[in-house]
């Protein structure tokens, strides 16, 4: 977000030398001048920001906390916990009303288990996951699924508090512009 703030400020100041004949600001100066602009906006000020612009950051801010949602597994399982119900809903209402949004539903698994096994579980979890979003209205064009197996751990223990961290599902968004 802080780029696309820094792109931003940049074309504007661009734009406004170009205007007015004069040479455009170094590109330090412009730099240093959309990181304090996004700053300021940062600190709620938002003062001079296109509707697109404040859709966008209120979009990406709700993808932010979604993706920091996760659903845990039990050991060798891809059963969904009730617990969680409420995440995938949360996920699923989101991209109903976003249909320029796309997820990649990412199944993780501990160390336990072979590469290849924990690649086959990391994909059921996240297949598992992907079709509760579906039965939720989700069209199939706005979820992938992917498994990284035990290649994207949380945490790299080798105990029980790690292994429970590692086994999950995890939300990557991206717009679709």
């Amino acid at each position: 977000m802080k780029k696309l703030a820094s792109v931003i400020a940049v074309s504007l100041i661009l734009s406004a030398c170009a205007s007015t004949g004069k040479n455009p600001a170094p590109i330090e100066s412009a730099t240093n001048a959309a990181n304090n602009t996004s700053q300021s906006q940062n600190q709620g000020q938002g003062q001079g920001l296109s509707q697109a612009e404040v859709e966008a950051r209120k979009l990406a801010d709700q993808q932010q906390k979604l993706e920091s949602q996760s659903i845990y597994f039990d050991f060798d399982s891809s059963g969904i916990k009730s617990e969680y119900n409420s995440v995938i809903t949360n996920q699923a209402n989101f991209l109903n009303s976003h249909s320029n949004v796309i997820v990649t539903v990412e199944g993780n698994c501990d160390e336990r288990g072979s590469s290849e096994y924990n690649l086959a579980l990391g994909q059921r979890r996240a297949y598992t996951v992907s079709q509760q979003l579906e039965l939720l209205g989700v069209p199939a064009r706005q979820i992938k699924t992917i498994s990284f197996g035990e290649e994207k751990p949380r945490l790299t223990c080798h105990a029980e508090r790690c292994w429970k961290e590692n086994r999950r599902v995890d939300f990557d968004y991206k717009s679709n512009l």
